[in-house]
């Protein structure tokens, strides 16, 4: 296909198409993230069940994403990039209906099978169709508008969860996809690899669809079965054979989802290792974040969605200098410090103890989503930069599937692992704090019994009222134990994303 200049009418129509389609995944993750306590008490959701919640959508994406890819660059970037849409608008649509926490699970499953159509669509569009010179201004633009677009997305998010119409988020997503849509269908022209056939590696998306489920389940269990049940094991045993067998089908497959290949580039496998560490430390901070603002903190969830302003105007302002700037200079250095200071970010984020609510956010809060918006500003631009430099134009859209099915895989391993970490640090805390507690052995048991529901946990109707009060505290800094714990971990995922860099990132 032709490629053409970023500011010619038809560049500009692309950039539209791609920025609204992509406006709508991102606030569904950010905006979703912070109505959780309003979804959580509305549908009296486990916190298990929020992290399913989460999960049902990133699995399906990490499946398919790689599909998604090949999809486009074979069948026509532009058709599978509109059907991808379509399927996404009916998922959110049917997730803002949803009358419990099973059918939200469900209907996010369709969400994740259309992202994974929708998502590589825009990035390789992109690629494919601006000249080459104009490539990494192109994504950083995309990246910073993709932003701006979804600047509201926390505000409003916060504000429909206080007013209990945390339903309504889903439907944001209805007016901007099909707005791309009808830009896509009048302005835009297709864009396909001639070369490229059209096998689809299906046994590859069945055995990393099905190996991750597996892997996710097991995880999710450990808390209430415990690590030596059966089920428990025997999830984790056979999705790790699934994820084995899923390298094996790659490696002997005539036209794999993931061609093992692209791996031989160390800059490649070291931004996709950097991916994995550093999206895993993002997504569970953030998660851990607005949950302790919330449920812990006293912000309502207006606020919380309002304390992440900083980061978004970091990302609007830096994205699109940084990505212009990996592209003159190359991208190692800020593929080095990106990480590293985002990790530095979440590691103040981790020393929190209680506060007295958004009076004390200047003082708290704000200095770590600062420095963690400051990184990530720096990094974004300039990793997507390296993914795309690192391959060939006909290999774009699978590049760009593999490296976000790699930051969904660290989403959905984030969820299992930090799940599981959540519910267990918040457990053994919870039995420290009720030791001291005059409660009977029963009402001890019941405390401990709210557990896995972490800032959602009720005081048991048979308790005193005296020690009413003290259960609240031992809830409240139990979640700040856990939090503090789960945001060091997290911190060190964005330090090892920094080493990766390091280590395998060369000047491109």
């Amino acid at each position: 296909m032709e490629t053409v200049a970023l500011g010619s009418r038809t560049g500009k129509w692309i950039m539209v198409s791609c920025i609204l389609a992509s406006a709508m995944a991102f606030i569904d993750g950010t905006a979703l993230n912070v109505v959780l306590p309003s979804l959580q008490k509305s549908l009296n959701a486990t916190g298990t069940d929020l992290f399913w919640i989460l999960s049902a959508y990133l699995l399906m994406l990490a499946s398919l994403i790689l599909i998604g890819g090949s999809l486009g660059d074979q069948l026509g970037r532009k058709k599978i990039f509109m059907v991808g849409i379509l399927i996404f608008i009916a998922g959110s649509a049917a997730c803002g209906f949803a009358p419990g926490v099973t059918w939200l699970i469900v209907f996010r499953v369709i969400q994740g099978v259309g992202g994974a159509l929708m998502i590589p669509g825009s990035l390789s569009l992109i690629s494919s169709s601006i000249q080459a010179s104009e490539r990494g201004k192109a994504i950083g633009t995309w990246s910073a508008f993709s932003t701006l677009v979804t600047m509201g997305g926390p505000i409003l998010g916060g504000a429909l969860g206080d007013a209990g119409l945390w339903r309504y988020i889903f439907f944001i997503n209805v007016p901007l996809g099909l707005a791309a849509l009808i830009i896509l269908n009048s302005k835009v022209k297709e864009s396909r690899d001639e070369d490229s056939n059209h096998r689809l590696d299906y046994p590859g998306a069945i055995s990393i669809a099905l190996g991750l489920a597996a892997v996710t389940f097991g995880f999710l269990s450990i808390p209430e079965l415990g690590i030596h049940n059966p089920e428990v094991y025997g999830s984790l045993i056979i999705g790790l054979i699934l994820l084995i067998a899923f390298v094996i089908i790659e490696n002997k497959s005539a036209h794999p989802m993931m061609p093992l290949k692209l791996f031989a580039n160390a800059t490649f496998s070291g931004a996709n290792l950097l991916t994995l560490f550093l999206y895993a430390g993002l997504g569970s901070g953030m998660l851990f974040m607005g949950l302790n603002m919330v449920q812990v903190q006293g912000y309502n969830q207006k606020e919380s969605g309002l304390t992440f302003l900083p980061f978004t105007v970091l990302m609007i302002t830096i994205a699109r200098f940084s990505g212009a700037m990996a592209t003159k200079y190359g991208p190692r250095f800020f593929l080095i410090a990106g990480p590293a200071i985002a990790g530095a970010g979440l590691l103040l984020l981790s020393f929190i103890k209680q506060t007295a609510g958004p009076a004390e956010y200047w003082t708290t809060f704000f200095p770590g989503i600062v420095v963690l918006g400051l990184g990530m500003s720096i990094t974004v631009a300039p990793l997507t930069t390296a993914v795309m430099a690192s391959v060939s134009d006909h290999f774009s859209g699978t590049a760009s599937g593999v490296n976000n099915a790699v930051s969904r895989i660290a989403g959905v391993f984030a969820n299992a692992v930090f799940g599981t970490l959540a519910v267990l640090f918040f457990s053994g805390a919870l039995q420290q704090q009720v030791a001291s507690i005059p409660l009977s052995p029963a009402q001890k048991q019941a405390v401990m019994a709210q557990a896995p529901d972490m800032g959602n946990a009720h005081v048991p109707k048979d308790v005193a009222p005296q020690n009413k009060t003290v259960i609240i505290k031992a809830y409240h800094n139990s979640f700040i134990s856990m939090y503090s714990k789960i945001m060091k971990i997290s911190a060190a995922l964005g330090f090892l994303g920094a080493l990766m860099a390091m280590i395998f990132i060369r000047r491109i």
